[in-house]
């Protein structure tokens, strides 16, 4: 009895498997590893400009991480840092910083950071947009505000 059971789960699962492989793994609207690499690559670059080591995170459409890069000699807790700016910006389709300045006391927004499991609303989270449909996001973290954001524009802009 035990092996007829065995074999009929080794039997589905090769059936699913099988109808698995013929079923699209990518969506049209979602980022692929080629255009996070890019972002990352151009990011990279700007940061390697600056002299500041950083941690760079993409999400892809569902934001989900789909490439992380650590330079070497990057903060340790920039690493989680990096990976919520580039879920926060998804979550919200805005940047950090516009998100940010929603969320002062006072606004609209005040407290968003505390949902979801905590948010980043300060620079260095940036869209990914392709053909004018969002397909990911981009976070760093490691330097300053205005350095981490100038890193994040540069992976943005690099898939434009």
């Amino acid at each position: 009895m035990h092996r007829i059971f065995s074999f009929l789960m080794v039997l589905m699962l090769f059936s699913f498997t099988a109808h698995a492989a013929q079923v699209a793994k990518h969506l049209p609207g979602d980022l692929t590893l080629a255009e996070a690499m890019t972002v990352v690559n151009a990011a990279l670059k700007k940061s390697q400009e600056q002299g500041v080591p950083m941690n760079i995170a993409v999400v892809d459409a569902g934001g989900h991480l789909k490439i992380f890069s650590r330079e070497d000699g990057a903060f340790l807790g920039s690493i989680d840092i990096a990976q919520k700016k580039a879920l926060t910006a998804r979550y919200f389709n805005m940047s950090t910083a516009d998100l940010g300045s929603a969320s002062q006391p006072g606004k609209e927004l005040y407290g968003i950071e505390v949902t979801n499991g905590g948010l980043v609303i300060f620079g260095g989270g940036e869209l990914l947009i392709r053909n004018g449909l969002i397909v990911g996001a981009i976070g760093v973290s490691g330097g300053s505000v205005a350095e981490d954001t100038v890193v994040a524009k540069a992976g943005a802009a690099a898939l434009k």
